[in-house]
């Protein structure tokens, strides 16, 4: 394995590192500001014109391995990209590489009919639209996809979809859902849901509410949807009926790396602002990077990050090496591992920093909020353990 970004890779970090210390970091709390003041899902002015500027550059759509939709770079390489994007909040969105948009147009790339590419994924990746990605539901277990029970029965040339979601993560302001509904109710757990692609101003598509997350409402928000008659033609179904599982499964692979490699540069950043403070703030007279207790802090977390980074970075080598089934062990593990570091260092990192820690003069307390999440999206911990360890029972099974 190596553990060097590519040179075409390294070309494009420089030139994101850059843009994000000269423009987006000195303009996020304008950009959150601007959020909060209009909470419409739409980009303000202040994300217009980064988004303007770094689609100019060309540091744009970097997450699609396909150069024939985006930069072609390697999962590996990209990874190291979606760390440095991980340091603000906002960056993922100013490059056009922000969740759902990029689970949504990697599945639409791989199993949208070319009508529905035209439709929807060119204007996506342009960033002239945005999308929502439509699965959990409040009365079936979110752990367990296949007994999900919203339901796509055809009636002539349509689809009619009736249930419950939430979390339906990016629906305000988004221009279509992808929402996976039970299609073969009779079919065993895996071959019983279908991915349909939902125009947002579709009859019978209903944003309910934005769901508040530890006291906070605002971008676009992880909504509840409520299906009701919602009609859509049956030319909307993506990939094969009866393989929403299927498709489910490749778009959670490159998802939790993206996901992951994000939250160790959100480690990376919460680390630095401590050092940076237990370099110069003093309990009595002695600087807190001279307190044993904080250097302890300081080294554990310093291991942890570098530990959570190689597991990631490998997960992501094993993709581009042997495909997304064959690093599923490693994506579950790196699933666990990665939230569980980000909480710990940023706990410490609170703890560190006192009042301030807890307050929103710095990024940290978003960071933590935020993060919390991670342990439960896209597979809890818990989940992720028990496939882990059943794959390695199975391995000395003989």
């Amino acid at each position: 394995m190596k553990f060097g970004i590519s040179e075409e890779g390294r070309i494009i970090e420089d030139q994101v590192l850059r843009f994000l210390n000269e423009k987006i970091i000195p303009a996020e709390k304008q950009v959150i500001k601007e959020e909060h003041d209009v909470n419409d899902g739409r980009d303000t002015p202040t994300m217009k014109r980064l988004r303007a500027e770094a689609k100019a550059l060309s540091l744009w759509n970097l997450y699609l391995p396909d150069k024939k939709w985006g930069a072609g770079l390697s999962n590996h390489d990209y990874s190291i990209l979606c760390e440095q994007m991980g340091r603000s909040s906002i960056a993922s969105r100013v490059f056009n590489c922000n969740a759902p948009d990029t689970g949504n147009a990697e599945i639409l790339a791989e199993f949208g009919s070319e009508v529905q590419k035209a439709e929807y994924l060119r204007p996506l990746l342009e960033g002239s639209i945005r999308s929502c990605f439509s699965m959990t539901e409040p009365d079936s277990s979110g752990s367990d996809p296949t007994g999900l029970l919203t339901t796509a029965v055809r009636d002539g040339d349509e689809w009619v979809i009736n249930g419950h979601k939430w979390f339906t993560s990016g629906a305000v302001g988004a221009k279509f859902a992808i929402v996976m509904v039970v299609t073969n109710p009779q079919g065993s757990g895996y071959e019983r849901a279908s991915m349909i692609i939902v125009p947002t101003d579709a009859p019978g598509f209903n944003l309910v509410r934005s769901v508040s997350v530890m006291g906070h409402v605002g971008g676009s928000g992880h909504c509840e949807i409520q299906y009701h008659n919602c009609r859509v033609p049956i030319t909307n179904l993506l990939g094969p009926e009866h393989g929403g599982f299927m498709i489910a499964q490749a778009r959670l692979g490159p998802g939790r790396i993206h996901h992951c490699m994000r939250a160790i540069g959100m480690a990376e950043r919460a680390f630095e602002i401590m050092c940076r403070h237990a370099n110069t703030r003093k309990s009595g007279d002695i600087k807190l990077g001279d307190r044993q207790f904080v250097q302890e802090w300081i080294a554990t977390s310093r291991m942890e990050i570098d530990q959570a980074r190689l597991l990631t970075q490998y997960a992501a080598w094993k993709m581009d090496t042997v495909g997304k089934h064959n690093a599923r062990q490693e994506l579950s593990m790196t699933k666990v591992v990665v939230p569980n570091m980000m909480m710990n260092v940023l706990d410490r990192v609170i703890q560190c920093l006192g009042a301030l820690g807890v307050s929103d003069d710095t990024p940290v307390a978003a960071m933590w909020r935020n993060g919390r999440a991670l342990r439960i999206a896209d597979g809890p911990d818990e989940v992720h353990k028990i496939v882990i360890a059943r794959r390695e029972l199975k391995r000395f099974s003989d």
